[in-house]
C-alpha cells in the first residue's frame, strides 16, 4: 500500500499539486472537521465510485480518523482500475497532532 504522510499532503496542498483528496469518514465527522477533500464515507464508495471515476488517471489522496478504513477504500478503488492511489498515514488525527494542533477530530 503506497502512504503518504500528512507533512507530504501539506506541502502538495501548499503548492498546488494537482491531486484528488477523498474523506471515506461519515458525514459527521467531516462536519467536525475536514481537509476541502470529497466526502465519500466508506460504506457508500462502492455505489458511488462512478462519481469520481474522472479521477481514475490522477493522483488520489485518500484519508480517513487514522488511515484503516482508507487503506480498505486504497484496496477497492485499485481493483476499480485507480493507479496513482495514496493512502494518508496517520489521517485527520496526524494532521491534528502534528499540523494543526487547533483541528478537533470526531
Amino acid at each position: 500500500m503506497k502512504e503518504i504522510t500528512v507533512q507530504e499532503l501539506k506541502e502538495k496542498k501548499e503548492s498546488g499539486d494537482d491531486f484528488f483528496l477523498l474523506d471515506v469518514r461519515e458525514g459527521f465527522e467531516y462536519m467536525v472537521s475536514n481537509l476541502d477533500g470529497e466526502n465519500i464515507p466508506l460504506g457508500d464508495l462502492p455505489s458511488r465510485v462512478d462519481e469520481i471515476k474522472n479521477h481514475k488517471d490522477s493522483e488520489v489522496v485518500v484519508m480517513c480518523r487514522s488511515g484503516g478504513r482508507s487503506g480498505k477504500a486504497l484496496e477497492f478503488l485499485e481493483k476499480e482500475g485507480f493507479s496513482n492511489v495514496h493512502n494518508l498515514k496517520g489521517g485527520i488525527t496526524a494532521w491534528s497532532k502534528e499540523i494543526d494542533t487547533s483541528m478537533p477530530v470526531a
